[in-house]
């Protein structure tokens, strides 16, 4: 390997360690979070570099909570709103009861390590006893007034052994839409004293700060100090992105707000700077290869903003090439338990199951990333007992899959010692590790970890082999593997075991190795219809294209499976209708589970609309040509209706083919197109298709993060024939309006 001669200067202090094999516990001289690229670098040099950027102490303790929790709670749980408007009364967030001792038994049980909750979110509503506003609990019925929702639930983390962090909204419709608010009223910048001194509610800490700020920065601080100082240690400040609405040209001081977290809250990290990032969707996708050495144009720890990083490749080689720096940002898978962020209802409202929860978090948490879980409390003060239910079956799973290391005690060095902290560093001549266990073990999971506080993230791809029938044999590869990799792949029987490193940045340190056996479970399934009326039932085909333990299980339908259900709503058992092929039933709610010998699967349900074997479109305002109108309602989720550019303003007409009374409808978007979203709109109906009434107006929030199917109730049923959808709003300001699918139900 060469280097320009200046690029081996800077880091000359580096190889020496690289010669020494097999260290353990050394931090390398100059390894460090954020290196900088010199314009003379050589692509060598460069990758050079990137194999030495490692995460700083608070990085990789937040990495290690590997699974957490998201709290979004406040008016919008009462409103049943995505996001308010800032003009909310308080006092509809109408709590009577508050229990967040089961909130964090529940956490607690599934194996998380950390909840963040909302204090505030883009409403401006707080959820503490803040000295700087009134508008949040101190203005509702809770506790007249006296109620401190973060104090409850600092004090349940204390006792249930979990981290607390705080999500603090950036942005404030209240401050923004209310006649004295300070979000953007073009106030002056001055010094200022932080925290501003309340004399009736002096703080205990007495440290000060002091800030070139103007009134919404000094508005921000004074209530991060309250935060940090007075809820004991915070672990994870959490800043969105999300701008509902803007006002004034508002900056945000973010420099201001990091000096003073990192004086108050020395042990956080703060996600959408430079220690975490966002993993670019909200439905827990995650990519094959998250690499957290991520390329910048300009020094990370000096920027007030961050871009969110979308796309699939962030960390390559490739990538790496045309940075000014390097950084160790590290990626935060989030999702939702239910559908939406906050809680809306019981019934209408999904919830994901076990199977679809468990394979997020070996997704997320062995493909170098860390899960956040959204649980959304609901108007009782409670996690629902569904929601419950799947956070205690999966943490069920985690410990009895992940509980026991079947390569405890067995031959193979430093790297399966138990000792995350001490490695096997791995020179050019031969990149594996073998192992070697006392007896026979069959596993279905691998564990691997490198040193990344050490030797950085170098992996880039690697494999494992078992000695079978007296030769080896490749069962299971993959590409980087980071902080943690989790490999799944078919049952495979064996005493001995070789991990390879195939392709790498420099000499990699290989930390960890376990291995590990998942139960199988009876599969999550699918329920659809076609465009005739005919609904099947089957395992499940997953949305993120992976295949449960490197198999197709659509093959075992006949194998020992058996799938039960139901079309009135109620719970399948083993003594429901068998599925043995599909069927055509009126709109109606249909429920089914797979059952394998003694086990019980996940219960999937699907609600079923008017039949659109008759529908016709009634010429909309206009198509694209590979987005027919028809498309919007052919129950194929692969195709979508696209309106021309011409503005935010599109319609749709639809033939029911005959009179139905409808109560609601579900709009379904596009999952791979944001450029046609529809936010808000409205529904008409006729008795002609000539003449059209409008029949309500209806608004969906945050499309473009979580494109799921979204449902508008009707305040009364209404009898129609002839049905108009009428764009109003697109989201991300597009011109194009969009539909994947349209239902109408009775």
């Amino acid at each position: 390997m060469k280097f320009k001669f200046k690029s081996y200067i800077s880091i000359c202090a580096l190889v020496i360690t690289l010669t020494a094999c097999n260290s353990q516990k050394v931090q390398l001289p100059n390894t460090r979070s954020t290196i900088t690229i010199d314009a003379d670098d050589t692509k060598d040099s460069i990758v050079f570099k990137a194999a030495h950027v490692v995460p700083t102490k608070n990085q990789y303790e937040a990495l290690k909570n590997e699974y957490i929790a998201f709290i979004h709670f406040g008016p919008n749980t009462f409103t049943r709103m995505e996001w308010g408007n800032g003009m909310e009364d308080p006092k509809i967030f109408n709590l009577q009861n508050l229990d967040t001792d089961q909130w964090c038994k529940a956490m607690a049980d599934a194996q998380m390590k950390m909840v963040i909750i909302t204090v505030k979110h883009h409403d401006g509503f707080v959820l503490w006893q803040s000295r700087y506003t009134k508008h949040g609990v101190m203005s509702t019925p809770f506790k007249d007034g006296k109620g401190d929702i973060l104090k409850e639930l600092s004090e349940s983390c204390q006792k249930y052994n979990l981290k607390l962090g705080i999500y603090l909204s950036p942005a404030d419709l209240y401050q923004i839409e209310n006649a004295q608010g300070l979000y953007g009223n073009l106030s002056s910048y001055s010094d200022r004293t932080i925290p501003r001194p309340v004399e009736e509610r002096p703080f205990k800490n007495k440290t000060t700060f002091t800030f070139n700020v103007d009134d919404y920065n000094e508005y921000f601080l004074n209530q991060l100090f309250e935060l940090l100082t007075e809820y004991g240690p915070i672990h994870e400040v959490w800043f969105d992105g999300a701008h509902p609405k803007r006002k004034g040209g508002q900056q945000y001081n973010y420099l201001a707000w990091k000096e003073l977290i990192s004086t108050l809250a020395p042990n956080a990290v703060i996600f959408g700077k430079q220690d975490i990032r966002w993993c670019g969707n909200e439905s827990g996708g995650t990519r094959d290869t998250e690499w957290n050495v991520i390329p910048y144009e300009m020094n990370p720890h000096e920027m007030n903003s961050f871009a969110d990083i979308t796309g699939e490749d962030i960390g390559s080689r490739e990538k790496l090439y045309d940075a000014k720096f390097l950084h160790y940002q590290q990626a935060e898978t989030n999702t939702s338990i239910r559908e939406g962020w906050f809680y809306r209802d019981e019934d209408k409202q999904k919830v994901r199951s076990a199977d679809d929860v468990f394979d997020m978090y070996e997704r997320s948490v062995g493909g170098n990333s860390t899960f956040l879980l959204n649980i959304p409390p609901n108007r009782e003060g409670k996690f629902s007992d569904e929601d419950v239910n799947v956070l205690v079956q999966v943490g069920n799973r985690i410990k009895e899959t992940y509980g026991t290391n079947l390569f405890e005690n067995a031959l193979g060095g430093k790297a399966i010692d138990g000792d995350v902290l001490s490695y096997e560093l791995l020179n050019d001549t031969d990149k594996s590790i073998e192992i070697e266990t006392s007896q026979l073990v069959a596993i279905n999971r691998i564990v691997l970890q490198e040193a990344i506080t050490t030797h950085s993230e170098r992996v880039e791809k690697h494999a494992v082999d078992a000695w079978i029938d007296g030769t080896w044999k490749e069962i299971v590869s993959a590409t980087n593997i980071g902080y943690k990799r989790i490999l799944r792949f078919p049952e495979v029987t064996s005493n001995k075991f070789r991990v390879r490193i195939l392709e790498s940045r420099l000499s990699p340190a290989i930390s960890n190795i376990t291995a590990h056996y998942y139960k199988t479970r009876p599969p999550q399934l699918s329920i659809t219809r076609n465009l005739e009326g005919l609904v099947s039932i089957q395992p499940k085909k997953h949305d993120f294209g992976w295949k449960p333990h490197g198999e197709d299980i659509s093959g075992n339908i006949n194998s020992g499976l058996e799938i039960r259900y139901t079309t009135d709503g109620s719970e399948p058992t083993k003594e429901s209708q068998v599925y043995k092929h599909p069927f055509v039933v009126a709109p109606s709610q249909v429920k089914a589970v797979a059952f394998s010998q003694d086990q019980k699967g996940s219960e999937v349900s699907r609600k079923f609309g008017i039949l659109k074997t008759n529908w016709k479109s009634l010429a909309g305002d206009s198509f694209t040509p590979e987005h027919f109108d028809t498309s919007a309602f052919d129950e194929n989720l692969d195709t979508y209706w696209k309106s021309k550019a011409t503005g935010s303003k599109h319609h749709l007409n639809i033939d029911l083919g005959a009179v139905k009374i409808i109560k609601a409808f579900m709009y379904t978007p596009p999952k791979n197109d944001a450029s046609g979203m529809i936010e808000q709109g409205r529904i008409l109906v006729s008795a002609d298709a000539i003449n059209w009434k409008p029949l309500e107006s209806f608004e969906f929030g945050n499309l473009i993060n979580d494109p799921t199917p979204r449902t508008h109730y009707f305040k009364e049923a209404v009898s129609t024939r002839f049905v108009r959808i009428e764009s109003k709003t697109i989201a991300g300001g597009k011109k194009q309006a969009a539909i994947t699918e349209l239902d109408f139900f009775e």
